[in-house]
């Protein structure tokens, strides 16, 4: 009994040791603004004389520090004084908010439109964005002079409009962020097609329209909205998406390709990147004839519980900056195999297989090379054939009548599906091919590689070393 009571006091005396230096990293997170939060935000936004006169009222604030990004083309950036406390927390540098248990601030500023508001015009990152902040409800009102006539849009939902003896005053309201709002002249009829995406167009969907923006998948957990019409911005908005035409494909191109390359940081990278992730997400062929068979390629080859796991990897990746190596380092963690099969196929023209890396080191007689990989295919164990048989002292070759290898005693010719190969002008029947060609490239099997041209393969744990035999 006595030692079941010391072996507890030890246990507890560890236990409160690993939350004390949990709460110490939690703590020193909040001091230094690392902590991530959510928020609440009501914007208030008066157009005149060619600016966006801002107000920007944020609730619900965390305790810590928390640094202010003020839009680029903001000027007059100040606090305002809606509240007793709510310029408190604003440092005298004006970029950030200091940590303080007061919960609510407001901001001011000014956004000049040069040119002053021009129809069809998406206006982008005019708001402030807070650093590891989120908000989780927006609301924003937009006022404008009697005399400016058209249609606000901010991807949130329209809650209401109204044309007072002074103004025209419009509001919206609903979950998540805003970085945008779009203003044409014309007035566009607003259709509501799910709880989360409405349509503005001059025309009524039609039923089949309808019945297809309802069976398609979307990846956003906010609302947005879809503008249909001709003469519309090039530039796609975080929540506002511009199409002319209403079909299945464009919103596949203009909806579902931009939020995977914004939610997944894909800017830069390989457009079929982004549609083999959105194939896989919504469950529906996207995009090129390389997205697709890649796609294929990975379906055919995984499991139904492998691609649940791939499914929920990526949407796991969500929000964070997804790289080809990202990518196959979760590959690998599906199959329980190293694999490099996104990065292989950056640049190939045809569709690179998937193979399974042996991750050691291969020495090609004191040589390492980095470009030499072992790899696994259907059981058997390859080797890129060029960069082994160089390293040993063999030039090689492709002509029309097969791959050819020679050194000073020895030739080799290794024609492709004809089951035999010429050596020193004498030519072996075969019963399995020696030589494999993947995506262009020219592999040999293990046992062929030693018993054709003379090499012991030795491993340890860290390391292949092929070895010419004396």
């Amino acid at each position: 009994m006595k030692y079941a009571i010391s072996f507890l006091g030890i246990l507890l005396l560890v236990i409160c040791g690993t939350l004390f230096l949990q709460y110490q990293v939690f703590s020193n997170k909040l001091d230094t603004g690392e902590g991530d939060f959510t928020y609440t935000q009501e914007i208030e936004i008066t157009y005149r004389s060619g600016s966006l006169d801002i107000r920007h009222h944020l609730h619900n604030l965390s305790n810590q520090a928390i640094e202010i990004d003020w839009p680029n083309l903001a000027v007059s950036t100040d606090c305002f004084l809606e509240s007793k406390t709510s310029c408190d927390r604003l440092s005298k540098d004006k970029t950030k908010f200091e940590a303080s248990s007061s919960t609510n601030a407001s901001l001011s500023y000014t956004i000049p439109l040069e040119g002053g508001l021009k129809t069809n015009e998406l206006l982008k990152n005019i708001f402030v964005v807070l650093k590891n902040g989120q908000a989780a409800y927006s609301t924003v009102h937009i006022s404008t002079d009697k005399e400016v006539e058209g249609q606000w849009i901010t991807g949130l939902p329209l809650i209401g409009q109204q044309s007072l003896s002074m103004v025209n005053y419009t509001m919206f309201g609903g979950t998540g962020d805003i970085s945008e709002i779009y203003w044409q002249s014309g007035v566009m009829s607003i259709q509501k097609a799910t709880d989360l995406l409405a349509v503005y167009s001059h025309k009524p969907l039609s039923k089949e329209i309808s019945d297809q923006l309802k069976a398609e998948t979307f990846l956003n957990e906010d609302p947005i909205v879809l503008v249909q019409g001709k003469n519309i911005p090039d530039l796609q908005g975080k929540r506002i998406f511009f199409l002319n035409e209403l079909s299945i494909a464009s919103l596949q191109e203009k909806v579902i390709l931009p939020q995977i390359r914004t939610q997944y940081g894909l800017d830069g990278s390989p457009q079929w990147v982004s549609e083999v992730i959105a194939s896989f997400l919504t469950e529906t062929a996207i995009g090129s004839d390389k997205s697709v068979g890649i796609v294929k390629t990975l379906t055919n080859q995984m499991s139904d519980v492998q691609k649940l796991s791939w499914i929920g990897m990526l949407n796991d990746l969500k929000g964070s900056k997804v790289t080809l190596e990202k990518l196959d380092e979760q590959l690998s963690k599906v199959f329980g195999l190293h694999t490099e099969f996104f990065a292989m196929n950056e640049e190939s023209a045809r569709i690179f297989p998937i193979l399974f890396n042996d991750e050691r080191d291969v020495y090609v007689g004191n040589e390492l090379k980095k470009d030499v990989k072992a790899i696994l295919k259907d059981g058997q164990v390859l080797y890129p054939l060029d960069s082994v048989l160089k390293v040993l002292g063999y030039q090689t070759s492709v002509g029309k009548n097969g791959y050819y290898v020679q050194n000073e005693t020895q030739k080799f010719r290794f024609p492709q599906g004809y089951g035999f190969y010429v050596y020193n002008n004498q030519r072996y029947n075969t019963i399995s091919e020696p030589l494999t060609v993947i995506a262009d490239s020219f592999y040999i099997e293990e046992t062929w590689l030693q018993r054709l041209f003379n090499v012991e393969i030795q491993r340890n744990e860290s390391s292949i070393t092929i070895r010419q035999q004396q």
